[in-house]
């Protein structure tokens, strides 16, 4: 890989800078260990642009990774338009381009939930863990993702409960005390960074309140944990994005793309 480049495609936000926070630190830490000649970030939301990315590259060979949590409307129509992209394979003149899987469809992924999950200090055998996602009628794979992320976990029977929940379709998030059965509930973001709704959408429909200070607004205090509510012991985990543990899972899915044998390689 000395001689490619690593783009690692994000969403960013226009309202929130912290939205694009993680994927930086995830590129930063990758080009600290010299493992590519060039690693740069691009955005939908925030500059740069999905089409201003492959030119701040000059390698012939880049790999490109959407740093989302679902395959879904992004990873394969916005990115794909957007960059110019045929498939999994691109030749554009004597550069050759490899569009990777999205970072949430690595299997590690449920072991960084999991490391989320025990931060909180709850014991298992006496706790809820829910997987949130947003829940959308507009992105059905991003319900299926975690959705799948909690079967996995219940199959390893190391909570007592394990359930996704959603901000907007049922199981509601805002319900969480009706759908629980543990004196403990557990609740880990499956979002790529602690933007607006891990930080004060889902706190405020789990009915925390942590103030800011600033416009009437409220942020997660993610130092605070637990929170007594409703009966329970609540404990709110961080955005599963914000795991270093994530840079990792980037560089798998370069590992992971099926690289033509030598013999197969196009002669120059």
């Amino acid at each position: 890989m000395k001689n490619a480049a690593l783009v690692i495609a994000g969403h960013g936000s226009t309202r929130n800078p912290d939205s694009s926070s993680p994927t930086l630190r995830h590129a930063e830490e990758i080009r600290s260990r010299a493992i590519f000649s060039e690693v740069v970030c691009c955005f939908w939301k925030e500059k740069p642009s999905y089409r201003e990315a492959l030119g701040m590259v000059d390698s012939r060979d880049v790999f490109v990774v959407p740093n989302f949590i679902s395959d879904g409307h992004f990873t394969r129509t916005i990115i794909p338009r957007e960059m110019g992209l045929d498939g999994p394979v691109t030749r554009r003149g004597e550069r050759t381009i490899r569009y990777c899987e999205p970072t949430g469809n690595h299997a590690r992924m449920t072991d960084l939930l999991l490391a989320e999950a025990r931060r909180s200090g709850a014991p298992p055998s006496e706790t809820s863990l829910l997987i949130v996602g947003h829940g959308t009628g507009r992105d059905e794979n991003s319900m299926a993702a975690a959705g799948r992320q909690a079967r996995r976990i219940a199959e390893t029977g190391l909570y007592a409960e394990v359930l996704a929940a959603f901000m907007e379709v049922p199981p509601l998030l805002k319900d969480w005390d009706t759908f629980t059965s543990q004196p403990n509930v557990v609740v880990v973001p499956f979002f790529l960074s602690d933007g607006l709704h891990a930080s004060q959408d889902i706190p405020a429909l789990l009915g925390i309140k942590e103030a800011n200070g600033r416009g009437g607004n409220h942020r997660m205090d993610f130092t605070r944990n637990p929170h007594p509510l409703r009966g329970r012991q609540l404990c709110c985990g961080r955005a599963i994005g914000t795991d270093p543990g994530l840079a990792d899972i980037i560089l798998d899915q370069v590992a992971g793309f099926p690289m033509p044998p030598a013999s197969a390689a196009p002669s120059s």
